[in-house]
């Protein structure tokens, strides 16, 4: 007899979800049951955490992971890191237990009631199966869904009872199944598209995290030369699509309305691939473009497609349809962009390190394509002007702004990706969020180095505060934290870095190390 334990295992293994990311209850212990010794379970101390580090690891990985949650109350716990993996197009496969078919109905406890709608509109799917012989489809569509573009977490609940029951017949099928999206635009749609470009006085591109995501920067950097193009990165970019120090790079676009206006001010036609159009944050009224500048967005989500304020959009595949346009369009006779200076280093003084500082040291030190995981959220605007990010896949952020993402993201990233170094930047404040991921990084000793930017505020808010003038609310410090301890208490190696020289030879040091370190650097606020 074949159980559906057996079968979804089956599954999972020839779909290549063989690492699965968890924080087990009782609910989920028959699932983990006969553990095959060719999948490997990473722990984690949190749920938040858990769905942090498996999004850095599906994220880096460009495939599904599989995540595994405790009921109802893990659900919950890992809701705040599921906002970012929704947002940046993260495929996960959250799966989560529940108690047994015949206890569901008088909402026993751990009883997950009505799991399905849990953890909607963060997901893509979600599903409780209605009997147990559907759990292996359930499964399969599952793995499908969440990797078929616009790629996404989808959740998956299962009575613990339903592991031990028998499959029916033609589970086999399952198995071995392939689903692809074939997302080229037709040969019209290319050559209009190719036309506009070409006709276009003085076009600009603005590149999102789908197209580092798909493996495209290289297409890109491609069609930018070709068409002479100045480049913005989206705002609030969880990804870095193009080389930074590039001729053509011009920095990350800002978050509000009346200032992307104002940046994209005589441009006729603005190109944006793989990004929303566009993710705005604080409030600042004005036109969405300027007057007489078209928009022509390329994008694998219909919802991002269809929400768009303003411009055209063509639902595709980002890394053939950047393909196809570098192959139909002819070159452009103007001039290049030049390139933008890049900023004096910031200068040696006694006390706090300025953050401009710290990243250039960091960009002195580290390899050249190092993997940078940032939530030190008030300081972004820093690191993308003084970070030389020039590999693919080299630069990761929380795609919501939910804080706890980089430190559990930076040990999933690490792990995805052994022959790169990963550094997280993460501020005081944000560290909180994810701490316990220290754990996970010592135990399954994988070497990511987290750099805390230590000035005991929320930065972020602290901007905030003076932007909508109310800077007088309480909750906005956070003095006291000793990150160095918390870092040996979690079995991680700890530095203290109080000033350059310190803080080259803590980064060298953490580069030489095959294990986990944490360094942190007192900063100014």
């Amino acid at each position: 007899m074949t159980t559906v334990h057996q079968a979804c295992y089956e599954i999972l293994r020839e779909q290549g979800l063989t690492t699965f990311f968890g924080n087990p209850g009782s609910n989920e212990l028959p699932f983990l049951k006969d553990f095959p010794k060719d999948f490997r379970y990473i722990l984690g101390l949190h749920e938040g955490t858990v769905l942090g580090m498996a999004d850095g690891f599906a994220q880096a990985n460009g495939k599904p992971a599989l995540v595994n949650l405790h009921s109802a109350a893990g659900t919950g716990n890992a809701m705040g890191a599921l906002t970012n993996a929704w947002n940046s197009h993260t495929p996960l496969v959250v799966t989560a237990g529940q108690q047994v078919r015949s206890m569901v109905g008088v909402e026993a406890l751990l009883a997950n009631v009505d799991a399905a709608s849990l953890p909607r509109p963060l997901v893509k799917w979600s599903c409780e199966p209605t009997c147990a012989q559907e759990v292996p489809l359930a499964l399969s569509r599952a793995i499908h869904t969440a990797a078929t573009p616009a790629k996404g977490p989808v959740y998956l609940s299962v009575p613990y009872d339903d592991w031990k029951e028998e499959v029916k017949p033609g589970v086999e099928h399952l198995v071995s199944r392939r689903v692809e999206l074939a997302g080229l635009p037709s040969p019209d749609t290319l050559y209009s598209l190719a036309r506009r470009l070409e006709q276009a006085s003085n076009p600009v591109m603005v590149v999102g995290p789908d197209v580092d995501a798909c493996g495209a920067n290289g297409s890109a950097v491609e069609l930018a030369e070709k068409l002479s193009m100045p480049v913005w990165m989206a705002p609030s970019a969880p990804r870095c699509s193009f080389p930074t120090s590039h001729p053509c790079f011009r920095g990350l676009l800002p978050a509000g309305i009346a200032s992307i206006s104002r940046l994209l001010d005589g441009y006729d036609l603005v190109l944006v691939v793989g990004a929303p159009v566009f993710r705005y944050h604080q409030y600042e009224p004005g036109d969405y473009l300027p007057k007489g500048t078209r928009l022509i967005a390329i994008t694998c989500d219909i919802n991002e497609a269809t929400r768009a304020p303003m411009g055209d959009a063509i639902i595709a595949d980002i890394a053939l349809t950047l393909r196809m346009l570098c192959e139909t369009t002819n070159k452009a006779s103007r001039p290049m962009p030049l390139s933008l200076s890049r900023p004096e280093p910031a200068p040696e003084r006694p006390g706090p390190l300025a953050p401009e500082r710290v990243f250039d040291i960091l960009d002195e030190v580290a390899p050249h394509d190092a993997i940078y995981v940032n939530e030190s959220t008030s300081t972004t605007n820093i690191l993308w002007k003084r970070l030389r990010m020039t590999e693919q896949g080299s630069y990761y952020f929380a795609a919501a702004g939910g804080l706890g993402f980089a430190l559990p993201a930076a040990v999933g990233i690490q792990l995805a990706k052994p022959d790169r170094r990963v550094i997280g930047v993460i501020g005081d404040g944000s560290a909180n969020y994810g701490i316990q991921a220290l754990w996970t990084a010592a135990q399954y000793n994988i070497p990511a180095i987290f750099v805390i930017l230590k000035n005991g505020t929320y930065g972020a808010l602290r901007w905030f505060a003076g932007v909508l003038q109310v800077e007088d609310v309480p909750g906005l410090d956070v003095p006291g934290i000793d990150f160095c301890a918390l870092a040996r208490g979690y079995g991680v190696q700890a530095m203290r870095a109080a000033s350059s020289d310190s803080l080259r030879q803590s980064l060298q040091q953490a580069l030489a190390s095959k294990s986990p370190v944490l360094i942190e650097v007192e900063t100014l606020a």
